[in-house]
């Protein structure tokens, strides 16, 4: 591989050579600031001129002296020097005993600088050595350890390439395209400058910080602005940027204009008012000049590190026309004593302008050594050196004084320095590429280590171009940093450059929707929408802005709204007025049929209690006890044991008590109207102790039903979502489920037999006749039920157990009153009613009454 390039350099050469031979100028004195004797050597590409030509049709070598003159190219080498002549420095500690030299090459054009790079990687004498040797990697030994540059993407793509094979370190101080972060490609290739990768996320978020989403992206037809387009493209709708266009920039030329201006045709267009311009300064200077021409105004403009802060663009005419101009910047940095040693440099060329010319030709590394030369640089003005240093330029220059510190720590790691002096040895280049790996320094308070990629650590600072008149200043007003990924903007510092200059300019599709409205879309671009108000119960969230998302069960919206809120819970408390009022009813119930039950148990032989059943009337009692105890469970939060039993215990109470009702009805009806006409039936319901028989069975099936609804369809407690939309209702489960119906009807069945053995007897003995009392009893009853269900059927909430609990005291208040207390009266109040004598005087009456019709 080795000798396979060493034929290609030569062959390349060989066709430079043959279509164009290099004429360069003999100087004299003009070669002195491009090398350095020195123990190790260190490579520097350099664009000190720039090429005039666009493109060439022939692969030949210009003559860089004669083309255009870069004065930031110049600042650039400048600042490998003085990095060298700090290190080199006598007092210095860094490498005691040891002296850097250089190698410096104008890379004036992409020809220049592949024809450096094969000139840096073959200076040993390759022709002396057989093939075998060529082929065997240890042979290898060039004179230069180490290449800083170049600066274009473009051009460290080739570099990059070549010294990678080698093992040979390469840190560029401007190429910051990301793809030469892949270390399988490029495993020897470092930088002092931040990848692209950051750059781009940095101009995503200044995009997102202003709520710039409506943008055009522009980029340069080269390595850099291309790449920094398409990752840009590939993470704008991360940051909910849409891009309205894009497109690519050429150099401006005759030939390229029509290109450019349909670019700026279709940035027009599009009304847009952000536009993303990843350029070269060279390429951007071009297309603003030609932005101005057709009076593209009032824009903002975002610029990345190459131009945003050059001159070369800054100082084209009339340009504060185009509107704001906000960049991203390469971290500002102090040099002391920079621009004080390019004014010796500069002094020391001229005086050593007389000086013989040292060229010889005899070789194409000496024809090529001759080509570099820098007449314009004698011709700066040295006493103005601070004035022609301009922030970008120092900016650049520390990028190319950390590498060559980078390189001087990794040499002293690998001489050995720590010991005060340093062992000179021969290096190799794949030496001193696992001690770059390893730096971790920090100079002028700035720190430099290279991750696994050989990026920096670094950030970036966000500028915004100041207009004093129609001088611009490049103000900080911000930064950037990429671990942790974070953006710091101080508006307060941007005045932008408009009517109303505090007034952050807007550039969107479509007008942000007001909260509670979802987007709905109009094209392709997720940026244009109209705005749909979301329904209640729904809402709109910052992470999906195109739906509007039902809320949680448990939670509730108006319509309208990017929040839900949470459901109210409600149930009967304790200590709800309602509920006191309710329990002190309830107690007073209990209390009247416990006394009712003591009253007739002290009076249990007395005619009225007998007549109004004797014993079974403390059945009756007890079980109107039980059932005005269920109201207990409709207070506080339902719980399962109250669910599944309290109904249960009303529903059997209250069957028991009818039971009774209608049993002791029957028995009085018997006694008085079927004894006669049908004596056996009615001895056979006396002989087998048919009432408590009937109670027995009536009271089963009653008690049946329950066990079977508990068993198959247990209640039990529910969070009622459908009764409001913003309340959650606590209730009990299976109110209108087929067992409460069961239930109820079979509690009406007795009610109707009550009802009717009691109508059979309306004419009986008045101390006989319950007609009246049980009907009142059971139209309570009938009454407070239905109540409940209609009420039920028309409001579900938090006072439903309160009307649950009317229905259940009325019941037992109905039969309590209707039945019991007109007996009670006459036990305490009328006792003469209450003797044998008075009962069977009413017997006699109704039997003469009865015989005479």
């Amino acid at each position: 591989m080795a000798f396979s390039s060493v034929l290609l350099f030569t062959h390349l050469c060989a066709v430079t050579l043959a279509y164009s031979e290099p004429s360069c100028t003999e100087t004299p004195g003009s070669q002195f600031e491009f090398q350095q004797d020195g123990d190790y050597l260190i490579a520097g590409l350099f664009p000190v001129h720039n090429s005039r030509s666009i493109t060439r049709k022939i692969p030949d070598l210009p003559d860089c002296n004669t083309e255009l003159f870069n004065k930031h190219g110049y600042h650039l080498m400048q600042a490998m020097r003085f990095a060298l002549e700090e290190i080199n420095n006598a007092t210095s500690t860094l490498l005691p005993g040891v002296k850097l030299g250089y190698e410096a090459y104008d890379i004036c054009s992409e020809m220049a600088n592949l024809l450096a790079t094969f000139n840096i990687m073959s200076k040993q004498n390759v022709e002396h050595q057989d093939e075998l040797q060529l082929r065997t990697e240890t042979h290898y030994d060039p004179n230069t350890i180490v290449v800083i540059g170049p600066d274009s993407s473009t051009y460290a793509f080739t570099t990059a390439s070549i010294t990678g094979y080698y093992l040979m370190p390469q840190i560029s101080y401007e190429a910051s395209n990301e793809l030469l972060s892949n270390k399988w490609l490029y495993p020897s290739f470092f930088r002092t400058i931040p990848t692209d990768r950051y750059q781009v996320r940095a101009m995503l978020q200044l995009l997102s910080e202003f709520q710039w989403t409506w943008i055009a992206l522009l980029g340069s037809d080269d390595d850099y602005g291309t790449q920094g387009v398409q990752s840009l493209s590939k993470l704008a709708l991360k940051y909910g940027i849409c891009i309205a266009y894009q497109a690519i920039i050429p150099s401006y030329s005759k030939d390229t204009r029509a290109q450019i201006l349909q670019v700026i045709k279709g940035i027009d267009q599009t009304n847009v008012n952000a536009v993303v311009v990843f350029s070269t300064k060279r390429k951007a200077s071009g297309f603003f000049s030609l932005v101005i021409e057709q009076n593209i105004t009032d824009k903002v403009w975002i610029g990345s590190e190459d131009w945003s802060m050059s001159t070369l663009v800054s100082m084209v005419p009339k340009i504060k026309s185009i509107g704001s101009v906000l960049g991203i910047s390469i971290k500002s940095a102090e040099m002391p004593g920079f621009a004080e040693f390019e004014a010796r440099s500069i002094e020391s060329e001229r005086s050593k302008a007389n000086e013989e010319p040292v060229c010889r030709n005899e070789t194409f590394s000496e024809i090529l050594a001759c080509c570099q030369v820098c007449d314009q640089c004698r011709s700066l003005n040295f006493t103005g050196i601070p004035s022609l240093l301009e922030p970008f330029d120092i900016q650049s220059s520390f990028n190319v004084y950390t590498a060559v510190y980078a390189v001087a720590h990794a040499l002293h790691q690998l001489l050995g320095c720590n010991s005060g002096a340093c062992q000179k040895k021969q290096v190799h280049p794949w030496q001193l590429l696992q001690q770059m790996k390893q730096v971790n320094i920090s100079i002028h308070d700035a720190p430099l280590y290279f991750d696994n990629n050989g990026d920096p650590p670094t950030g970036y600072d966000i500028i915004a171009w100041d207009w004093a008149g129609d001088s611009v200043s490049y103000k900080v007003i911000g930064s950037y940093s990429p671990n942790p990924e974070r953006l710091l903007i101080n508006r307060d510092l941007i005045n932008w450059n408009a009517k109303d200059n505090k007034t952050v300019p807007t550039s969107v599709c479509s007008a942000e929707c007001q909260k509670g409205y979802r987007r709905v879309l109009t094209g392709t671009h997720v940026c244009c929408f109209n705005c749909e108000a979301c329904p209640a119960g729904t809402y709109v969230n910052i992470n999906d802005v195109l739906n509007c998302k039902p809320c949680e069960i448990h939670q509730w919206s108006l319509p309208e709204s990017d929040t839900c809120l949470n459901r109210t819970v409600e149930y009967l408390p304790w200590n709800d007025i309602t509920s006191v009022v309710l329990l002190i009813i309830s107690v007073i119930t209990l209390l009247l049929t416990v006394a009712t039950a003591g009253l007739f148990l002290l009076n249990l032989n007395t005619p009225v209690v007998k007549s109004a059943g004797g014993k079974t009337c403390l059945l009756m009692l007890s079980s109107l006890a039980c059932a005005s105890c269920s109201v207990y469970g409709h207070f506080g939060v339902p719980t399962a044991v109250g669910c599944a039993f309290l109904r249960e215990l009303f529903c059997i109470g209250f069957t028991v008590c009818l039971s009774c009702v209608a049993v002791r009805s029957f028995q009085i009806v018997c006694i008085f109207k079927m004894s006669g006409k049908l004596p056996k039936a009615y001895e056979f319901w006396t002989k087998n102790n048919g009432p408590q028989v009937f109670i027995l069975v009536s009271s089963a099936i009653g008690f049946l039903i329950s066990f079977l609804r508990i068993v198959l369809d247990r209640p039990v407690p529910i969070e009622n979502y459908s009764i409001s939309p913003d309340k959650i209702v606590l209730d009990c489960s299976g109110t209108q489920s087929a067992g409460s119906a069961m239930e109820t009807g079979y509690v009406g069945l007795l009610s109707f037999l009550c009802f009717a053995f009691n109508y059979m007897g309306k004419d009986l003995p008045a101390n006989y006749n319950e007609a009246k009392c049980v009907t009142f009893s059971l139209l309570i009853y009938l009454v407070s039920w239905l109540g409940f269900y209609t009420t039920y059927a028309v409001y579900k909430g938090k006072y439903t157990p309160a009307f649950n609990t009317v229905a259940v005291l009325a019941s037992v208040l109905g039969i309590l009153g209707g039945y019991f207390m007109p007996k009670c009266y006459i036990i305490v109040l009328k006792p003469k009613l209450n003797t044998a004598a008075h009962f069977q005087n009413c017997i006699q009456m109704y039997t003469t009454k009865k015989s005479e019709h």
